[in-house]
């Protein structure tokens, strides 16, 4: 018998975990009986992530076709998208509220896709007051008609050209991070990827994306059992070698708060037992303020730990020090709605 089975599954009924699941859908999941819409793995049984269409850049140079304005741009997510998660954290730290509009997708997705609801309909969602589209794909359509990809958030939208600039977080955040400092001041010279650590950065995002942010994904739609192994051990090497890292530092790279932090992040907690998912949502909602709660409910988000079958091991039984971080990186983030 293998020492990983993919079929294995915790005590939380397969009932919650259902309900759980709609509330913190994957990436690009839906629940559409259309062909291909939840054909998530290859014939070999692995799942294999799209890259991402929409990869234009908002930049200070002279005559750029998208540059930094108050108002100009919009930021759609939902809060339900670890991906997603991390461009609106940046937007907040940034000071970038009042400079970027935000609309968040209802936390169900449907044969559609992510649709608009108010938030009388569903707590935490805002409706798309710019385009007054009912679902994401209207947006996708909008700036290309002949779009044949995923309809994905996080989506970044130009109002002066009604066109998405970009739709992949890891470029939306370095964005956020730099090219409207000269529009918020107050933030200016704040970095989450400051150039002297930029090597290390890159190295650690690298194989953290792959083996954990997205590794979590290749576990959770593998349709084989020679797929499921093949990615649930490199998962959680890599949870033991960030757990050694973290025993020995505050934060992943020198010690320092940085992007490595925000993206790993927005993974860890949709894991984590004590950092349960409402309180997730609520601290972004900006609801907790600056005062930080671990509570340990009778029920938790088994999306990653159960229904996506990372359950070899416990963040909060097994990794003391990321938890540990986990718990401290919530504490900066204040009101980031």
């Amino acid at each position: 018998m293998p020492p990983y089975i993919l079929s294995r599954l915790p005590s939380t009924s397969l009932r919650t975990a259902t309900r759980f699941l709609s509330i913190h859908k994957p990436k690009h999941m839906a629940t559409s009986t259309q062909s291909g819409i939840l054909k998530w793995a290859s014939t070999d049984g692995e799942f294999r992530r799209h890259n991402s269409s929409f990869r234009s850049q908002i930049t200070t140079e002279p005559g750029a076709r998208f540059a930094p304005e108050i108002g100009r741009y919009h930021l759609y997510i939902s809060w339900a998208c670890p991906w997603a998660h991390r461009t609106v954290i940046v937007r907040a730290f940034k000071g970038l509220q009042d400079v970027i509009g935000l609309s968040v997708v209802d936390y169900l997705m449907l044969d559609k896709g992510w649709k608009f609801s108010t938030a009388d309909e569903t707590p935490g969602a805002i409706p798309d007051t710019v385009n007054n589209a009912q679902y994401i794909r209207e947006l996708y359509f909008k700036a290309d008609p002949e779009y044949s990809g995923r309809f994905t958030v996080p989506v970044l939208w130009d109002k002066k050209h009604s066109t998405i600039v970009n739709n992949e977080s890891s470029e939306i955040i370095r964005m956020f991070n730099t090219v409207f400092d000269d529009v918020v001041p107050q933030t200016r010279g704040l970095t989450y990827y400051p150039e002297h650590l930029r090597p290390e950065i890159d190295s650690i995002n690298e194989w953290i994306y792959d083996t954990v942010n997205n590794g979590v994904y290749k576990c959770g739609f593998a349709t084989t059992q020679a797929a499921y192994e093949k990615n649930v051990v490199p998962l959680f090497k890599s949870l033991d070698r960030l757990e050694e890292i973290l025993s020995k530092n505050e934060f992943l790279v020198a010690n320092t708060f940085t992007e490595a932090d925000i993206r790993l992040w927005t993974t860890i907690v949709r894991y984590v037992h004590t950092l349960h998912p409402s309180f997730a949502l609520k601290f972004a909602y900006g609801s907790l303020g600056l005062t930080c709660h671990y509570t340990v409910p009778n029920s938790f988000d088994p999306v990653y730990h159960g229904h996506f079958k990372c359950n070899v091991k416990s963040i909060e039984k097994d990794y003391p020090n990321i938890l540990r971080w986990a718990r401290q990186v919530s504490c900066k983030g204040g009101r980031w709605a």
